[in-house]
């Protein structure tokens, strides 16, 4: 949901748009050169704004505690619905606001838990090239000079990294505390609202506009205290001040649709302010961009692209040289080579296979009518012989081996005189007859590997296509993991899912660390502990809501969601809701125990 009012209300989106063309039109007019400024500076900071602009617009977030059975009673009244709206508007923005800082939070403690080597790498490398011009002529005449270059250094990155996370962390802690107060307003007011909505909304609106004034208060405070002390060159440069309700509205009872008007578009206008100074103050103090962080990589890369670039106008065209043409043209044999060899030619085969009979292929080695009439003709000689040497009359499905058995008995005794028995005996016919045999075997054989080597064809067309199939499945699997984009909570994979488990962890610490506050009597921290936990709910909102539609889980999840936003709500019920969530719903469970 936009910070802006309902379309339907001209007059109150005039005022608002009046706000904001004015405010734009000051900074604009504010970038040009001879305002006295750094005009690419403050171009890079509209920039920013408009893409945090853009990045508000996310869908929606934690829902207000409403009573939802009489929800539609209560913005029966334009008034009541542009209240809700301004209110929801400012959970959204605040949440956001706190991401905005977590992020960056999360960047600098990083840093500070590195060792002092890696704070000073940091320091030198990850800061730009200016800071690495100023950072090695430091180290060189500290060394030179002191002695302790590196000590200094490592110095100088802890107070730099400490600094960010001291104003980082106090931000947070007073947005946490202005998003907790909300809420529990909101809350408090929940039950008046059935009641008597004409009286409760003005009170309720009085409330927002002090704890706004709260809020400026504390940041006040914080930009008093750091004004001085910071090392950052414009961190403070204006205050924050937010617009105050004037006297005659807060008297409360009943307002006139004017007066209900002006006062949802201050607090727009506060939301505004509140955002714009923000939106400063944390560009200040954000961690760098990665084209910052990784320069050095990036002018290597550019250096070596600009190399290769030389190398190969040396040998194009336009230095009279062919070798980048001849290179094309053996790359492009080489990938039609390719394909054919393992792409296209291995499906042929694996398609002959299997659609084809072996009975239907092409003519093999050695065919079965072949072996079958070297057989009979090996039958007939061994019936002859047998028959002439027995004299005795055989069958025609007598054994063979019976028949070889009187072949080699009169082959041994033929061979007793083999010169006489070579010419006028039956030894040559013998000698014939086995030579018949081991042909008989050896087709056989040739037979058989003939079958084995068919019957293997689609394993090797397989072999033959497996670095193809490798290729493929690896551009898939790149594919996939660029489509589901599993970095983010709000992903599809298992690193997505894992991220919205560690989120109802960190629901679980946040109100433990409520509880812990409120049993110690610190009310300041644990309200900071509540809207810390409202964040997180609110995280976890974003991250489930198109999942759980696709599941057919989403208003029972949402429900637990809610609840567990809930003020009143005793802890060990809200434990008992968490411990439910990550065991029932299954876009929280983890992949390997899914269905």
């Amino acid at each position: 949901m936009a910070a802006t009012p309902p379309e339907n209300e001209s007059s109150e989106s005039k005022a608002l748009s009046t706000v904001y063309s004015d405010y734009l039109w000051k900074r604009l007019s504010s970038f040009f050169p001879f305002s006295g400024s750094n005009f690419l500076g403050k171009l890079s900071n509209l920039y920013r704004q408009l893409t945090r602009a853009r990045s508000r617009r996310r869908g929606p977030c934690l829902p207000l505690p409403l009573p939802s059975t009489s929800l539609d009673s209560i913005v029966e009244t334009s008034e009541a619905s542009r209240v809700f709206d301004v209110l929801q508007d400012i959970l959204e923005h605040i949440c956001l606001d706190l991401h905005n800082i977590q992020k960056n939070l999360h960047f600098w403690q990083s840093r500070a838990e590195a060792s002092n080597a890696q704070k000073v790498y940091f320091l030198l490398f990850e800061r730009g090239p200016r800071a690495f011009i100023h950072g090695t002529i430091r180290l060189v005449r500290e060394c030179v000079v002191e002695g302790s270059g590196m000590k200094n250094l490592s110095r100088s990155a802890s107070a730099h990294i400490s600094e960010r996370i001291t104003v980082l962390t106090t931000l947070r802690y007073h947005l946490a505390t202005f998003l907790a107060q909300v809420y529990v307003e909101v809350d408090r007011f929940s039950e008046d609202l059935v009641r008597d909505p004409q009286k409760s909304l003005p009170e309720l609106l009085v409330t927002i506009n002090g704890l706004f004034s709260k809020l400026e208060a504390s940041i006040s405070h914080f930009h008093a205290v750091h004004q001085c002390d910071s090392s950052v060159d414009g961190s403070y440069s204006f205050p924050l001040m937010f617009e105050k309700l004037p006297e005659v509205n807060q008297e409360g009872s009943q307002w006139t649709d004017c007066e209900s008007r002006d006062a949802i578009n201050l607090i727009y206008e506060n939301l505004h302010k509140l955002d714009s100074y923000l939106a400063d103050l944390v560009a200040k103090h954000q961690k760098p961009r990665k084209v910052t962080l990784y320069w050095t990589r990036y002018t290597i890369g550019f250096v070596g692209v600009s190399v290769c670039s030389f190398w190969l106008l040396k040998h194009s065209r336009l230095m009279g040289s062919s070798d980048i043409d001849n290179w094309i043209h053996e790359a492009k044999e080489s990938t039609i080579s390719f394909w054919k060899d393992h792409v296209e030619q291995p499906l042929l085969a694996i398609r002959d296979e299997l659609f084809e009979t072996f009975r239907k292929r092409h003519k093999g080695v050695m065919e079965q009518e072949e072996v079958q009439l070297t057989a009979n003709s090996l039958h007939r000689m061994l019936q002859a012989f047998s028959e002439q040497t027995t004299g005795q009359k055989y069958p025609e499905n007598a054994s063979e081996q019976k028949m070889l058995e009187v072949v080699m008995s009169r082959y041994e005794k033929e061979v007793m005189n083999p010169i006489k028995n070579l010419v006028g005996g039956e030894l040559a016919r013998a000698l014939l007859i086995q030579i018949q045999k081991l042909k008989l075997d050896i087709e056989t054989a040739m037979l058989e590997l003939d079958q084995i080597l068919r019957a293997n064809e689609i394993n090797f067309a397989i072999l033959a296509a497996l670095p193809a199939f490798f290729l493929s499945f690896l551009l898939l699997m790149l594919m996939r993991a660029w489509l589901k984009k599993d970095t983010r909570a709000e992903g599809r994979g298992r690193i997505a899912r894992l991220q919205r488990r560690l989120l109802i962890v960190e629901v679980e610490k946040r109100i433990m660390q409520f509880q812990i506050c409120i049993d110690q009597g610190l009310e300041n921290d644990a309200e900071y502990m509540y809207g810390l936990g409202l964040y997180s709910l609110d995280r976890l909102y974003r991250a489930v809501e198109r999942h759980a539609k696709a599941t057919g889980e989403w208003q029972c999840l949402r429900q637990d969601i809610i609840d567990l936003a809930k003020p009143r709500l005793r802890t060990e019920y809200k434990f008992t809701i968490t411990s439910r969530m990550v065991q029932v719903y299954d876009c929280l469970l983890p992949s390997s125990t899914r269905r």
